[in-house]
């Protein structure tokens, strides 16, 4: 599977997910959303990965929300948000939830600033 703002590569057991939007500092978006959980998907289902790896490219690990989108972005309702059990998941809340129910141990290389849902 291709990515854009996520890279993925898996070596001697290791998968490492690496935010990549350096020069946005890593800025968190729906589709780096979309795209973590997929990656978290694929290493659950390789036998072959036996811990998960997170850092950021650049100099920053994620600066938070990309607010390029002014007042809608953290619109209720919006595409990145969910509801399960009638409680709203906005986009850092469902990688949340993904990272706790990962079948691997997931290790994050803090390796810059780390902001809002990059904590």
């Amino acid at each position: 599977m291709e990515f854009q703002d996520i890279l993925y590569d898996v070596s001697e057991g290791i998968a490492t997910i690496t935010l990549n939007r350096p020069d946005k500092l890593n800025a968190f978006t729906g589709r780096m959303m979309h795209e973590i959980i997929s990656a978290l998907d694929i290493t659950d289902a390789d036998d072959d990965v036996k811990v998960v790896i997170f850092t950021g490219a650049g100099r920053a690990y994620c600066a938070g929300a990309d607010l390029s989108s002014g007042g809608e972005t953290f619109a209720k309702g919006g595409s990145d948000v969910q509801t399960k059990q009638g409680v709203p998941r906005d986009g850092g809340g469902l990688v949340s939830l993904r990272i706790f129910n990962s079948q691997k141990p997931v290790i994050g290389v803090i390796n810059g600033p780390a902001v809002g849902v990059g904590v």
